[in-house]
């Protein structure tokens, strides 16, 4: 199954811990302005350490510029293949706009995908966090 419990894809979309796709990543949702960005210090479900590292979400600014690129190129294509007539700056001011809207969702999406690149998922992560609280 491509998006079950323990796909990728689960993890990312619903916005999950990508180690046991339980607990919340964010704060909150990506538009709520105030905490823009914000990801919780650790996984409420599983007890993972969300930043490995200082500076270590620079790195989705690489899938940020790759989600931006998709979406121009998909938007371009669009605009030529369904209305072929639109002229030239009229298509940059629409993808422009998209561009803007969809950011703040671009945003928080490259962080997860880049977090996801590197926790593993591991099914019984919630039951090792629950022992180790225990002793």
């Amino acid at each position: 199954m491509l998006i079950g419990k323990g796909s990728r894809l689960n993890s990312i979309f619903k916005m999950r811990c990508p180690q046991c796709r339980e607990g919340e990543f964010f704060l909150s949702q990506p538009y709520d302005m105030k905490n823009l960005g914000k990801i919780h210090e650790h996984c409420s479900k599983c007890g993972l350490k969300y930043e490995k590292e200082v500076g270590f979400y620079y790195g989705a600014m690489y899938v940020s510029y790759a989600l931006g690129v998709a979406l121009f190129v998909t938007c371009w294509v669009s605009f030529n293949l369904f209305f072929p007539k639109t002229g030239t700056w009229t298509q940059i001011t629409v993808i422009s706009g998209i561009s803007i809207f969809i950011s703040p969702y671009f945003y928080a999406l490259s962080k997860i995908i880049w977090a996801n690149l590197f926790f593993p998922y591991d099914p019984d992560a919630i039951s090792k966090h629950r022992l180790s609280e225990i002793k």
